[in-house]
């Protein structure tokens, strides 16, 4: 169905000699994607290809009453219309829940209707047109219930669980207490809205079946869990099930476990006995492949008479669909960043009609720093304070909510580094005290950032070739991070060669499982398995040297060896070496292999708090008559333990300072509550920044060295960029304005009636 893996090693051009890790390379898929030749699944098409199209629910509750199937099937092209009647049966229910991450699905299980946008049937023609046209005849004809949407339109309850088995509450002292022996007490609450993830590919599958052996060309954050999945649900064996995914074109969350409309896909292929490609069309996303919730959060905060934080209570409240159950962790937010005897934070949610609620780019911090990040601006100001100096005042220097200490902590060189290079210095304290020479209004805020620092498990295998040559595989996940990149410098680091003399492969479900990128945990967790895999290859090797009389390296196991240039040289005297095609061929191999594993450390994180630390600092400009916000500049400073590659990182934190941007003033969902349906499921009214609303950006990497967080010291960059930024940019208008919005984004209707009030 596709090409052998896209083997992106061998460019001369990103050859380094020494080590490999720290350097800035260039992206080694990105010649392919600029000149077009990165084949993404909806790319492929293997002969006898059939089309389907998803009909979908325009409602939001109720049931399918009538599909004019007939007319559908005598549209020319149309070769057969999957609904309910004739769906394939599972050897598995959709709706079963039997682990944390294992999320219920519309497979076509019956006739009800949860949510608009829901996958009511499927057509599958030979060509995308009579798909289309097909899906269009079916007119679908409903039992309409009333839908239940928004924030107050249900019962509310406390979840038992937020996030994946987070407690839903926590309190740490006596917060009501503190609360009411606080010098000064800020009560305010917050709304953030319902956002879509948007990704530049769709949701896409091209499925193949060979009896019981499945081939499937589709994008995947998690290959291993998507083949666990499938093979459930089909009652098939993992190793049937071959998934390419060698590209992603942006997943942010939502392609990290397997969609209803990816399986439906796989369903039409074994309804029809044809290979069949599945794509969702634009507006098909806003429904079955997740989103972020809306929250409605409450911060309540208190200070003594120094400005010393006494008390804080976040509470969220959020929403989950009415079938399953996923919490936003909002208020989880305020467990790391600042100092206080009192914490306490907690959640309630109502399920609605909508589709459930998944992991987005920073699930949880997002929605929670922002709103934490403008209350303890608000503080300060209360206080008379500087925003910095408040923040330096209430500087944690141990996990609040926990009492551990942290792996590494390098935020105050985070403050000092990005102040000194904005020129926070300058600001002054009074609100609407700026103008530039166009008589707009100026504001400067700031934000902290904070991200976990996490690991899963993760495998890869390491090959060392007769000629000298390395191999380095393990089934890895680019979505346009530059994990392929990064991994191939610590493979290469990893087995003693040059860059080019390694050749990586990754994005496919027959290579060892290299976990899930999510979580900003991918290269943490795959290249620790990739660097434990090398040194396991590099031991086997040593062995073979130190053990034969015929090598200079005999007898060096007590001094022990270093690999380096594709040689190993003893310890005690590096002039006596050996190639490893020497070694590998005086013992008869053409190669030697082995496995490396990679797991957090239990104990590292039962006793410190591990984290990703960074600083935001924002300029606005606002139109006073207008309301017109304009971000015009933004530095970040950011400790995230050792860099695999700057170029990479920088990309990445520019990339979260830019959403943190789409939060605070562009990004939301507008729901109908009389239909249930999004009103702006498309991206010319679903509003996220274009070139014109990009600032200019500057990124710090700040130095740290963290000896708990795994052997290679790596902490994620993914989404802490956001956590830091969108609370930036809401202080700085209001600094520019001396109107706090609450409601974001951040609308130029709230802002003009705070101008003219």
């Amino acid at each position: 169905m596709t090409p052998e893996i896209i083997n992106l090693s061998r460019d001369p051009a990103h050859v380094r000699h020494g080590s490999n890790i720290g350097q800035p390379l260039t992206r080694r898929d990105g010649i392919l994607k600029v000149k077009g030749e990165a084949r993404y699944a909806a790319d492929n098409h293997p002969p006898g290809l059939l089309y389907a199209v998803l009909a979908v629910s325009s409602i939001a509750r109720g049931r399918v009453t009538f599909l004019d199937v007939p007319a559908a099937k005598r549209h020319p092209g149309v070769v057969e219309v999957m609904t309910p009647a004739n769906r394939p049966p599972l050897a598995e229910d959709p709706d079963a829940k039997t682990n944390p991450f294992m999320f219920r699905l519309d497979l076509l299980q019956n006739d009800k209707v949860r949510y608009a946008n829901q996958s009511i049937a499927v057509v599958i023609a030979e060509t995308l047109e009579a798909a289309t046209e097909g899906a269009a005849l079916l007119a679908p004809q409903y039992d309409v219930l009333p839908p239940r949407i928004g924030l107050d339109s249900n019962e509310s309850f406390v979840p038992p669980v937020v996030g994946i088995g987070n407690p839903s509450e926590i309190r740490r002292g006596d917060v009501e207490a503190d609360l009411a022996a606080a010098s000064k007490r800020i009560e305010a609450t917050y709304d953030t809205p319902a956002q879509y993830h948007n990704a530049m590919e769709p949701h896409a599958i091209v499925a193949a079946w060979d009896g019981d052996r499945l081939s499937v060309d589709t994008p995947s954050q998690g290959l291993a869990m998507a083949q666990g999945r499938i093979a459930g649900l089909f009652g098939i064996s993992p190793a049937n099930i071959h998934i390419r995914s060698p590209f992603l074109g942006g997943g942010f969350g939502s392609k990290g476990f397997i969609s209803g409309p990816q399986l439906l896909g796989i369903l039409a292929a074994r309804l029809v006995g044809r290979p069949v490609k599945l794509v969702l069309r634009r507006e098909q996303m806003y429904g079955p492949v997740g989103h972020r919730a809306p929250t409605r959060q409450t911060m309540r905060i208190g200070v003594d008479g120094d400005g010393v934080l006494t008390a804080i209570d976040h509470h969220a409240k959020t929403v989950s669909s009415t079938f399953d159950d996923f919490f936003e962790p909002a208020a989880d937010a305020s467990h790391t960043l600042y100092a206080s005897p009192a914490i306490a934070t907690s959640h309630e949610a109502v399920r609605v009609d909508t589709g459930t609620p998944l992991f987005m780019r920073a699930p949880g911090e997002a929605t929670g720093s922002i709103v934490l990040e403008s209350a303890i601006d608000e503080m300060a100001f209360a206080c008379g304070m500087d925003p910095l100096a408040f923040r330096l005042k209430n500087y944690a220097d141990v996990e609040p909510i926990s009492g551990k200490p942290f792996s590494s902590k390098a935020l105050r060189q985070c403050y000092a580094q990005g102040a000194e290079r904005f020129g926070w210095a300058k600001r002054p304290l009074a609100p609407r005290a700026m103008r530039d020479e166009a008589g707009l209004l100026v504001g400067w805020g700031m934000g902290t950032a904070t991200f976990p620092a996490l690991m899963f498990q993760a495998e890869a295998r390491a090959v060392v070739r007769s000629d000298g040559s390395g191999v380095m595989e393990t089934g890895a996940h680019d979505m346009g991070q530059g994990a392929w990149t990064a991994f191939a410098q610590i493979a290469a680091d990893g087995l003693g060669l040059d860059l080019e003399q390694v050749e990586f492969k990754s994005g496919t479900s027959d290579l060892p499982d290299a976990g899930i990128a999510g979580g900003s945990a991918h290269t943490a967790t795959a290249g620790s398995a990739i660097h434990n895999a090398g040194a396991a290859v590099i031991a086997k090797l040593a062995d073979l040297a130190m053990g034969d009389k015929r090598s200079p390296l005999f007898g060096a196991g007590n001094a022990g060896v270093i690999a380096r240039g594709g040689r190993l040289h003893r310890r005690d005297d590096e002039t006596r070496s050996e190639s490893y095609a020497d070694i590998l061929g005086r013992a008869g191999l053409s190669a030697i292999e082995a496995r490396g594993n990679s797991a957090a450390d239990p104990a590292a994180q039962s006793n410190y708090a591990m984290h990703a630390h960074g600083a935001v600092f924002a300029e606005v400009k606002v139109d006073p008559d207008l309301g017109q916000i304009r971000v015009t500049r933004m530095v970040g400073a950011f400790a995230a333990g050792r860099v695999i590659n700057p170029r990479m990182v920088q990309s990445q934190l520019f990339g979260g300072m830019i959403w943190g941007v789409s939060f605070a003033l562009h990004e939301q969902a507008v729901m109908d509550c009389r239909s249930g349906r999004i009103l702006n499921a498309n991206l010319g009214e679903y509003h996220i920044p274009v070139n014109a609303d990009v600032p200019s950006l500057d990124v710090l990497t700040v130095d740290e060295h963290d000896p708990h967080v795994n052997a290679l010291g790596i902490k994620g960059v993914g989404e802490i960029g956001i956590t830091g930024s969108a609370g930036a940019v809401a202080n700085a208008v209001w600094h520019a304005t001396g109107v706090r919005v609450r409601r974001f984004p951040i609308g130029i209707d709230d802002l003009v009636m705070g101008l003219t009030a």
